[in-house]
């Protein structure tokens, strides 16, 4: 049996990580077996620039704040070299991660994760690492909603130069 201290202190690390779990919208579970230091520096250097939390976790701790959240499904995974990346956006962790982990092919594999409290498939995981950053989304809506706007503005143009005033002239008059 542990010493008091000891429980108190993995009994803190539970309650922790239970907290971060249920304030987390989406997260990742990953065996990062074979990475090198360089390699894990520069995946928490990503996180950090998505603003995900990414750390290495006890399978045995990281069971205990799953079972406090109801993610009882996921103690499956949880064996051999773990590490857990949560964050407020939903997609996040899935794009980083999977992003990594295509980098090093087969020496860091996404084991599961979970989404707004449920657990979610592999499949589910990949397809949330497909979709584009919010950057990039708002773009592509903004390009398609001004699409018609530029394509009439080429177009008169157009007729404007046809009628043999440049544009500019077409325009002042």
């Amino acid at each position: 049996m542990p010493n008091a201290k000891v429980l108190s202190e993995k009994q803190a690390i539970v309650a922790a990580l239970t907290e971060k779990l249920q304030n987390a919208a989406a997260g990742v579970i990953v065996d990062y077996k074979g990475i090198t230091v360089a390699e894990d520096t520069a995946l928490r250097a990503e996180c950090r620039k998505n603003d995900v939390e990414y750390a290495v976790v006890k399978n045995t701790l990281l069971r205990f704040a799953f079972n406090n959240v109801g993610l009882n499904e996921l103690d499956d995974q949880l064996n051999g070299t773990t590490s857990l990346a949560i964050a407020a956006d939903p997609v996040a962790p899935a794009r980083v991660i999977a992003d990594f982990a295509k980098k090093l092919n087969g020496k860091f594999e996404i084991k599961g994760g979970f989404m707004e409290g449920k657990v979610v498939s592999l499949e589910t995981v990949n397809a949330l690492a497909s979709i584009p950053a919010l950057p990039v989304l708002q773009a592509q809506v903004l390009g398609t909603m001004l699409a018609p706007i530029s394509a009439l503005a080429c177009v008169l143009k157009q007729i404007a130069e046809k009628d043999g005033a440049p544009a500019e002239e077409a325009a002042a008059e």
